[in-house]
């Protein structure tokens, strides 16, 4: 096998293995409620200010049924949607922020600091391939 067709196969396995981890690290008992996605938008409305509802409004009707978010309206602009995390909220935002935690962990465990450095090169390498080919500009 040729190093492009083991970095392909390596890369390919990379990304289905850590949708599959993450899901089944993520979904407990706790937070059995929870779907992969709902994580990531619990993530994107984040623990410090409140958002703006912009185009998640499906998205937050479940997070909001299920009460990891609650929405309040602006007392300046009464147009203008917020949303923020609960107390539940919180928890499954910290959840999943010790996942990663752990990952990084792992992954850097037995790396010298010029291995990490070439490492975050390759991943940045990687993330901007993806913005270019889709057109993903919002950072991370």
């Amino acid at each position: 096998m040729t190093a492009d067709e083991t970095l392909n196969e390596l890369l390919v396995k990379l990304f289905k293995n850590i949708m599959e981890i993450e899901g089944k690290s993520l979904i407990t008992d706790e937070f059995k409620d929870l779907t992969y996605n709902d994580f990531h938008v619990i993530e994107a409305i984040g623990m410090s200010e409140p958002k703006s509802m912009s185009t998640l409004t499906k998205a937050m009707d479940g997070l909001t049924d299920k009460g990891y978010v609650v929405r309040e309206r602006s007392k300046q602009d009464k147009r203008v949607v917020w949303v923020c995390l609960t107390e539940k909220g919180k928890a499954a935002y910290l959840h999943h922020e010790e996942f990663h935690h752990r990952m990084i962990d792992h992954i850097k465990e037995e790396l010298n600091a010029q291995e990490t450095t070439v490492l975050i090169y390759s991943l940045a390498k990687l993330v901007d391939f993806f913005q270019q080919v889709y057109g993903d500009n919002e950072e991370s």
